[in-house]
Protein backbone atom coordinates (compact mmCIF):
# COMPACT_ATOMS: atom_id res chain seq x y z
CA UNK A 1 0.00 0.00 0.00
CA UNK A 2 1.41 3.66 -1.23
CA UNK A 3 0.66 5.90 1.26
CA UNK A 4 1.00 10.29 0.43
CA UNK A 5 0.38 13.54 2.01
CA UNK A 6 -0.84 16.65 0.78
CA UNK A 7 -0.57 19.63 2.45
CA UNK A 8 -3.49 22.39 2.36
CA UNK A 9 -3.72 25.95 4.05
CA UNK A 10 -7.01 26.97 5.41
CA UNK A 11 -8.10 31.14 4.77
CA UNK A 12 -9.37 32.72 8.26
CA UNK A 13 -9.67 36.10 6.36
CA UNK A 14 -12.95 35.17 4.61
CA UNK A 15 -15.00 36.96 7.06
CA UNK A 16 -16.63 36.16 10.50
CA UNK A 17 -18.77 33.15 11.94
CA UNK A 18 -22.67 33.47 12.64
CA UNK A 19 -21.38 32.65 16.49
CA UNK A 20 -18.62 36.14 16.38
CA UNK A 21 -15.14 35.00 15.71
CA UNK A 22 -13.50 34.23 12.40
CA UNK A 23 -14.47 31.90 9.84
CA UNK A 24 -12.28 29.78 8.25
CA UNK A 25 -12.75 28.93 4.81
CA UNK A 26 -11.14 26.31 2.10
CA UNK A 27 -12.09 24.83 -1.03
CA UNK A 28 -8.93 23.83 -2.39
CA UNK A 29 -9.06 20.33 -0.76
CA UNK A 30 -11.78 19.23 -3.22
CA UNK A 31 -9.45 19.90 -6.23
CA UNK A 32 -6.73 17.69 -5.21
CA UNK A 33 -8.87 15.23 -4.16
CA UNK A 34 -10.78 15.01 -7.15
CA UNK A 35 -7.01 15.08 -8.95
CA UNK A 36 -5.66 12.36 -7.10
CA UNK A 37 -8.99 10.43 -7.43
CA UNK A 38 -8.07 10.51 -11.36
CA UNK A 39 -4.54 9.15 -10.75
CA UNK A 40 -5.92 6.46 -8.76
CA UNK A 41 -5.73 7.76 -4.84
CA UNK A 42 -8.02 7.09 -2.26
CA UNK A 43 -8.60 9.78 -0.22
CA UNK A 44 -8.19 8.48 3.37
CA UNK A 45 -8.49 11.17 5.86
CA UNK A 46 -6.53 14.17 6.85
CA UNK A 47 -4.44 15.30 9.84
CA UNK A 48 -4.22 18.99 11.64
CA UNK A 49 -0.49 20.08 11.10
CA UNK A 50 -0.21 23.61 11.88
CA UNK A 51 -2.78 24.36 14.97
CA UNK A 52 -3.11 27.79 17.08
CA UNK A 53 -3.11 28.34 20.37
CA UNK A 54 -6.69 29.25 20.11
CA UNK A 55 -7.25 26.34 18.35
CA UNK A 56 -7.68 27.72 14.84
CA UNK A 57 -6.19 24.62 12.32
CA UNK A 58 -4.47 26.67 10.13
CA UNK A 59 -2.84 23.79 7.62
CA UNK A 60 -4.20 20.37 7.08
CA UNK A 61 -2.51 17.13 5.49
CA UNK A 62 -4.85 15.12 3.16
CA UNK A 63 -3.68 11.35 2.91
CA UNK A 64 -4.37 9.24 -0.07
CA UNK A 65 -3.82 5.55 -0.58
CA UNK A 66 -3.03 2.97 -3.23
CA UNK A 67 -2.03 -0.41 -3.39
Amino acid sequence: MQVEFERVSVDYGTGYSFFGGIKGESFAHREIIRRRAAEGWHYAGSVPVVQRSSGYIEEIDLVFERE
